[in-house]
């Protein structure tokens, strides 16, 4: 029996990464947050209130678990080094490359213990780090670029929204990439996706950038206006945050569609759909059912599993993979 703890699993993706295993065999599903009472049930679960930010709640909450996936950011390192020590498997999706970071120095810890901690694994980053991979494999190139495109009708936790927040203030340069049917060329601007920095060390590429668009045109045009320097520092004004955050939550503004592109020389490849928390869980899901057959150690899902075969299967539960190898 594989018993999977969800921490922050009554959110988006800890819904639908807990709706996807829940079809795992022999796989037991804990969902688990500070304010389970709070949250509508979700079938074929246990819930249990657990706070991660306590130490010796997190300790209880292990006993008997087998992986952990962390769909939140509560100290999400000392949360993590929690788990090898006790040779529990680790899968996170942040998007903080800090964060990855810290949480790959435990490289040690998981050898040691035997356990596999899984980083990178959503959609950006995660199906964007696949999708380079497959790419700089088939048609290196001195840059590889990354373009993300996401609805900006569907709903984000304020955690979510506070990324990206700040997140604006690092926008620094804008390119075109052409994004699938129905979107068509879009401008991009570049913005601190965690991959751009990890691509480089675990692909082996030279140069990675990333950029970041809406499904709106005009709201794309506000994300610009907003990376400026002086509007950045005004959004980081609490009482000006704190309006925005609670706007943000409450009003949505066009689709839940995403897209996804990457091209390295004349090839390119892109992954596309609905929801990004719907894949991000789903994505999550896959990659805990094969955990147990990984190697031990702390590792990108670009270095885990199989780009194309991931991504097929991932693609089979209503999304669309493209690649193209270039003339």
């Amino acid at each position: 029996m594989n018993t999977v703890l969800i921490l922050g699993g009554y959110g988006a993706v800890g819904r639908e990464a807990a709706a996807a295993l829940t079809g795992v065999p022999g796989t037991r599903v804990i969902v688990a947050g500070r304010n389970p009472g709070r949250a509508a049930p979700i079938p074929g679960t246990t819930a249990m209130r657990v706070d991660a930010a306590d130490p010796a709640d997190l300790d209880r909450a292990l006993d008997g678990v087998t992986t952990v996936l962390m769909c939140a950011e509560i100290d999400n390192a000392r949360v993590a080094r929690a788990c090898l020590k006790r040779g529990i498997g680790y899968v996170d999706v942040s998007a903080s490359h800090d964060l990855l970071a810290e949480i790959g120095g435990l490289d040690d810890v998981a050898r040691a213990s035997g356990a596999t901690a899984a980083l990178s694994v959503g959609l950006v980053p995660g199906v964007t780090n696949l999708l380079a991979r497959v790419c700089a494999e088939r048609s290196p190139a001195a840059e590889l670029r990354v373009g993300v495109l996401l609805g900006s009708g569907e709903h984000h936790g304020p955690a979510a929204i506070a990324w990206t927040l700040d997140g604006l203030g690092a926008l620094d340069g804008s390119w075109t990439m052409n994004f699938p049917v129905p979107y068509g060329s879009r401008v991009v601007h570049r913005f601190p996706f965690s991959d751009q920095y990890t691509l480089p060390g675990t692909l082996g590429v030279p140069a990675v950038r990333t950029g970041l668009c809406l499904d709106s045109r005009l709201f794309t045009r506000l994300l610009a206006v907003a990376g400026r320097p002086a509007v950045a520092r005004l959004l980081r004004r609490k009482g000006v945050r704190s309006l925005l955050l609670g706007a943000l939550a409450r009003f949505h503004f066009g689709g839940d569609g995403f897209a996804v592109t990457v091209t390295s020389g004349r090839g390119g490849a892109s992954f596309s759909g609905r929801r990004q928390s719907r894949v991000t869980g789903r994505a999550a899901a896959l990659l805990i059912r094969d955990l147990p057959a990984l190697p031990p150690g702390v590792r990108h899902i670009e270095q885990l599993v199989d780009p194309i075969a991931f991504l097929s299967e991932l693609a089979s539960d209503g999304f669309d993979l493209r690649i193209d190898d270039g003339p």
